[in-house]
């Protein structure tokens, strides 16, 4: 589960919910799983924000392939939504950018950690919770 979600939080194109659901009906713990999926994610977008960070602004729109005006708006959206934002790491899309911006722009580690914890947490309690017991 950790490999699975952790591979999921990367530029990768992988979900972790189809493993999460199997181990689940597997009958594997609730909280287990919850503690280490979330525990996977979240370190997956810390490699992000350290790509991020040591890339800084020139490797990271070399990465992503944005002009200057894309990444110039995608800094202006993270300003104009702040680090709460992070608590959305965890949307397809829109996540790992997000990671990687961060680190870019050095938001404090122990913020972006509790942020995207709270936001990776969330989701995957209340996928949990929509599964059969």
């Amino acid at each position: 589960m950790f490999v699975s979600a952790f591979l999921a939080a990367t530029l990768l194109p992988l979900g972790s919910e189809a493993m999460l659901i199997a181990l689940q009906q597997h009958g594997y713990s609730w909280l287990a799983l919850l503690m280490v999926a979330t525990a996977g994610n979240v370190a997956g977008s810390w490699v992000n924000y350290l790509i991020g960070y040591k890339a800084g602004r020139p490797g990271l729109k070399r990465l992503l392939k944005l002009s200057d005006h894309q990444f110039a708006r995608a800094e202006t959206r993270f300003a104009k939504y702040g680090v709460a934002s992070l608590c959305l790491a965890w949307v397809p899309v829109i996540g790992d950018p997000l990671t990687m911006l961060a680190g870019v722009i050095r938001v404090p580690q122990v913020l972006f950690l509790a942020l995207v914890t709270l936001g990776k947490a969330a989701r995957y309690g209340v996928i949990l919770l929509l599964l059969p017991a």
